[in-house]
């Protein structure tokens, strides 16, 4: 999968490449797969993990704050960056090194709608017309910051999404980031 960060979302950007290039990433778990939703990776307590453990935790120590831009939403092949939710999360500050490649789902006028509604923002023209025609997660847009999207390899996320999971989403059998 290869993936283009934002430059409008500078602080993601470049904590992104300071982590992967001091090897952060190497070896860690797509620990979370959500079909319809994408898949997500980047705990450090997934590094070692054994098939019976809990992971998902743990960061590199530290937190960003959210950085949502307008323009920048879960299309299809968006990279977002997870989070506590707002309870536990008042400053909604992101993971300090995990995120997700939202492989998502179409949706309809009256879905988008809704969404509208329940979450209290107004979709684009553009998102909209992306959310119809490729797809993505739109619950997520207002919410979590958007840092880049894949470029190529998204049938790969295509493929993952798919596998067996068990009731906390963590796949069965193990898939993890080589580099």
């Amino acid at each position: 999968i290869s993936i283009r960060l934002y430059n409008e979302t500078p602080s993601y950007r470049d904590n992104f490449l300071a982590l992967a290039r001091e090897g952060f990433y190497d070896s860690l778990l797509f620990h979370r797969i959500i079909r319809d939703f994408g898949i997500q990776t980047g705990a450090a307590d997934s590094r070692n993990a054994q098939p019976d453990d809990v992971v998902g935790w743990k960061g590199p120590g530290y937190t960003l704050p959210a950085h949502i831009v307008d323009g920048l939403f879960h299309k299809r092949g968006a990279i977002g960056s997870p989070r506590k939710p707002d309870t536990q999360n008042s400053k909604r500050r992101s993971d300090g090194s995990q995120f997700y490649i939202v492989t998502g789902r179409k949706y309809t006028d009256e879905e988008l709608d809704e969404l509208e509604q329940e979450n209290s923002i107004k979709f684009t023209q553009n998102q909209r017309e992306t959310y119809k025609s490729i797809g993505g997660s739109p619950h997520l847009d207002g919410q979590y910051t958007v840092f880049g999207e894949v470029v190529s390899g998204l049938e790969v996320a295509d493929k993952m999404v798919n596998v067996a999971t068990r009731n906390d989403y963590r796949p069965i059998n193990d898939i993890r980031l080589k580099r």
